[in-house]
């Protein structure tokens, strides 16, 4: 799939996330993305101060690496996510 980095792409990436098990938050500081587990509550912290471009490559990035439940998403979000799935970014 070719990657358009757009606000709407990002947005349709905050559903898939919305409708899965876990919870998104957007924070300030110098660190890097990433996800984490604290006591089964399921968290990824985004740095709010990323480009647009670099928000959505760490959400696709943990796309990938995350076993998330598509039994809850809709039919669209199914669908983006099997194709953000097989995404192979370019750094």
């Amino acid at each position: 799939m070719n990657i358009k980095y757009t606000k709407s792409l990002l947005n349709k990436i905050e559903d898939i996330i919305a409708e899965s098990d876990y919870t998104l938050r957007y924070e300030k500081g110098n660190f890097k993305s990433g996800f984490c587990v604290l006591k089964e509550t399921k968290i990824i912290i985004i740095n709010k101060y990323f480009t647009l471009e670099g928000k959505i490559n760490c959400l696709v990035d943990l796309l990938n690496t995350l076993a998330l439940d598509t039994t809850k998403m809709t039919d669209k979000n199914k669908k983006l996510f099997s194709e953000l799935s097989q995404t192979e970014l370019k750094l």
